[in-house]
């Protein structure tokens, strides 16, 4: 299948109507110029990458607004951030009668841009790799297979091999991408980082660790880190706090936008080595973590997801926020059903009482079942399960 529709599509439609400009961010190749393209197919499109294109724009922009007085798409618009204030007029001046669509893969750099020109005139929309409703039918069978090829759309649509396919992703777009952002003096030191990274998802991030395990400064971990952050490789996951009588680790989790790139990180070639890797739970529970991100923001919202965890060490993976209710989810990477797998679920209960809406645990197992209000759902099935 050469294109997979996007959940996002029915929220890109309706800004279409109400907005004269959508911006879409999101990591590179995670399918934002197909799905532009294809559900804006009757305006023309301009690459960024394309030096010639970016030179054209760069000399005269307004020649190239003159030239498109109806819209159009124009893909990594981040090259050339002083054409938003040319957008900025003519959508004043038109603002039910053009549609232009910005794409961009470097989340702040754009975003700083827009909010400097075109603040309350655009859509932002967030597009992140596949989702597991968006591939049922060619879904490998086993977990595992999944965690090693990710979601990335060409893996599936090219049936590209996910080891050599992430190898010439970091290499040809991560990298570069990193080179024009920042000066890496050490590029071997940069990459022990990132795949540090790898190896601690699902845990705290401590840039102290890592900088005396990688011997690099606290600020400069940082900077890489908000890189990584920037680049839609890294999120970091924040801890739910509020006024209770519990001292709160206050310091994010680590996870990866796509757990096929992380298995590349760690090493992983095969899908089989998954089986016998120590940070096979932590991979699943990335999947995990990333259905629930890419379930808001394929509706146009923040994710509003974090995760519990008190002095007592009393943990919960995920807490989502919606007003004063809460939504929690413990995630196991097991087949099969424990009750002890409950234990998190009815700690978190008992301090939050009526304010918790839902209470999931999602594992790999097949059996499905509501246990003391507890709904016990195979993953593939999480978000269909949602009432948020």
């Amino acid at each position: 299948m050469d294109y997979f529709p996007r959940q996002i599509e029915a929220e890109l439609h309706e800004v279409s109507k109400k907005y004269p400009v959508i911006t879409i961010t999101g990591p590179r190749q995670s399918g934002k110029t197909t799905l532009v393209r294809t559900i804006f197919n009757e305006l023309p499109y301009y690459n960024l990458e394309n030096p010639d294109v970016r030179a054209l724009l760069k000399t005269d922009p307004r020649s190239f607004i003159n030239a498109n007085p109806a819209g159009a798409i124009i893909d990594e618009v981040q090259h050339v951030p002083e054409l938003l204030s040319y957008l900025q007029q003519t959508v004043d001046e038109r603002k039910i009668d053009v549609t232009y669509v910005l794409t961009g893969s470097n989340q702040f750099s754009i975003l700083n841009s827009i909010s400097q020109s075109l603040a309350g005139r655009t859509a932002i929309l967030k597009l992140l790799p596949l989702s597991l409703n968006e591939i049922l039918d060619v879904l490998p069978d086993k977990t595992d297979d999944i965690l090693y090829r990710g979601f990335y759309p060409a893996i599936y649509s090219q049936d590209l091999n996910p080891t050599k396919s992430y190898r010439y992703y970091y290499e040809t777009y991560l990298e570069r991408d990193l080179r024009q952002m920042i000066q890496i003096k050490d590029l071997d030191l940069f990459q022990k980082f990132i795949r540090i990274c790898a190896g601690r998802i699902g845990n705290i991030f401590n840039a102290s660790s890592i900088a005396n395990e990688i011997g690099a400064s606290v600020p400069t971990i940082k900077s890489w880190m908000s890189i990584l952050q920037a680049s839609y490789i890294v999120m970091l996951l924040q801890p739910y706090y509020e006024n209770i009588n519990k001292r709160l680790i206050k310091s994010p989790k680590i996870y990866f936008y796509d757990v096929g790139l992380a298995s590349y990180l760690l090493g992983i070639e095969d899908f089989k080595q998954i089986s016998r890797d120590p940070l096979r739970g932590g991979l699943f529970e990335n999947l995990i973590v990333m259905e629930l991100v890419k379930y808001r923001f394929n509706q146009g919202l923040n994710h509003n997801l974090y995760f519990y965890r008190d002095s007592h060490h009393n943990e919960i993976d995920i807490v989502f926020k919606k007003g004063q209710e809460l939504y929690a989810f413990e995630i196991k990477s097991a087949q099969t059903f424990h009750p002890g797998f409950l234990k998190g679920l009815n700690y978190f209960d008992s301090v939050f009482n009526d304010r918790v809406k839902q209470k999931f645990l999602v594992y790999d197992g097949t059996f499905e079942h509501v246990l003391d209000k507890k709904h016990v759902i195979n993953f593939r099935n999480l978000t269909s399960s949602l009432l948020f």
